[in-house]
């Protein structure tokens, strides 16, 4: 009977963790997006295995950052835009959503813009492929329910396996592998810090922290289940920076030191894609364009979505992938707006794209650092959280998260003076 019942008590922790699973997941994977590809790729191509040692950092960092934003969305049932403007009011939270929108608008563009390109790899023509999955976004999120969204894009997730396939077939030199995650090796020079910065601002992008929470409160997690909500925020940070640390493998093996920096400087995702056939074969070329594809549509929803409920939080709207269109049209039309400006701008002849993409990484570097001291103090404060106020742990690892944040952009500041040393 004992042995019956401590089954049946393992079965329901299954159970459970299996309802509360989704938005660490989801979250964390989106965020390995078109943009992000391209990032790790260039870190690869350009510096080697040399990056390698702050993916290590970044992923504590992102798996402590999720579940402070996991933990206050259980507790609370708010998001973080709703929490920001009680907190801090409202002018404060007008200029941080002002800077999200562009930076998610940018990274919408970039979604497409992956989506487009992985199937050009196959001959497919963007004209064909962006407005037919622009529309069936559109359809998911605004006619489908919270469960089913995100049902779908779980499974869409799978397609990440692809990367570490691909890592796994370049067949690196582990031993140099390992050496570059364990001992730090940085470079000098002002591209280094700069691609530092848009790695941070990829792997902890600013609306992955307001979409993680939003989608935690919107499920309606109860407080007793806070530990399966931990455990999906955290293993969706590993799960999502192993895929980063296969690509920059990949690139790395593939494409470093074969290529000029003018080269390097103009490559897209699909580019990369290319670039690795001859060192990893034709099939992780397949499995890195269906990759890419998967991200791009992934996120595509995701990112778009993220704004729409960041926005309407911000401001007391109306919002949910629950609600008609009649009952939150402040939601669905910015859902619907970011589309619909991500979708054209891809269709337009000679929109710099690359650019585009490494930008609204950078962007979302330089604003993390504000919205990580917006969650320090909110996660800080009993009268918001109670007893799941921070930890000694967390409070460290958040913190040096942002010192670390800002000490990247004060070298990136001095590299970029007339005569500094590190210029170049």
């Amino acid at each position: 009977m004992d042995r019956l019942i401590g089954r049946l008590r393992r079965f329901r922790r299954i159970f459970i963790l299996l309802a509360v699973i989704g938005p660490g997941l989801i979250t964390t994977n989106a965020g390995n997006d078109a943009g992000a590809i391209a990032t790790y790729s260039q870190a690869g191509a350009e510096f080697g295995f040399r990056m390698l040692w702050i993916l290590v950092v970044i992923t504590i960092s992102l798996a402590v950052v999720n579940e402070m934003a996991s933990r206050m969305g259980v507790v609370t049932g708010k998001g973080l835009a709703d929490l920001i403007r009680e907190r801090f009011g409202v002018r404060g939270t007008v200029f941080a959503m002002l800077m999200l929108l562009v930076a998610n608008a940018v990274t919408t563009m970039a979604e497409f813009a992956g989506v487009a390109a992985a199937l050009q790899l196959f001959g497919v023509p963007k004209y064909v492929t962006v407005p037919v999955v622009a529309a069936l976004v559109w359809l998911l999120i605004v006619r489908g329910s919270y469960p089913v969204v995100e049902k779908v894009l779980l499974s869409i997730g799978v397609v990440y396996l692809a990367y570490i396939v691909s890592g796994i077939n370049s067949h690196p030199d582990w031993g140099a592998v390992i050496k570059s995650t364990v001992v730090p090796q940085p470079v000098a020079s002002l591209s280094y810090f700069l691609l530092a910065i848009g790695l941070i601002g990829t792997t902890i992008a600013p609306w992955m922290l307001f979409y993680l929470q939003s989608s935690v409160a919107e499920k309606g997690i109860p407080n007793e289940q806070l530990p399966y909500s931990r455990a999906d925020a955290v293993a969706g940070a590993i799960f999502a920076d192993l895929v980063a640390f296969f690509i920059i493998v990949a690139a790395a093996v593939a494409i470093h030191g074969t290529l000029s920096p003018d080269r390097l400087a103009n490559m897209q995702a699909a580019d990369y894609a290319r670039a690795l056939q001859p060192a990893v074969g034709p099939a992780a070329f397949v499995l890195f364009g269906i990759g890419l594809f998967g991200a791009s549509l992934l996120s595509a929803g995701v990112v778009p979505l993220s704004t729409a409920y960041t926005v309407t939080e911000a401001f007391g709207w109306e919002r949910g992938v629950g609600q008609r269109l009649a009952e939150a049209p402040v939601f669905f039309g910015i859902f619907t707006g970011l589309i619909a400006i991500g979708a054209l701008a891809v269709l337009i002849p000679g929109v710099p794209l690359v650019q585009m993409i490494l930008l609204s990484q950078e962007i979302n570097g330089l604003i993390l650092a504000a919205i990580l001291i917006y969650m320090i103090v909110l996660v800080n404060d009993r009268r918001i959280m109670g007893r799941y106020v921070n930890g000694r742990l967390a409070n460290v690892v958040s913190g040096a998260t942002v010192v670390l944040l800002v000490g990247l952009i004060a070298l990136f500041l001095f590299s970029a003076l007339p005569g500094s040393p590190l210029r170049g």
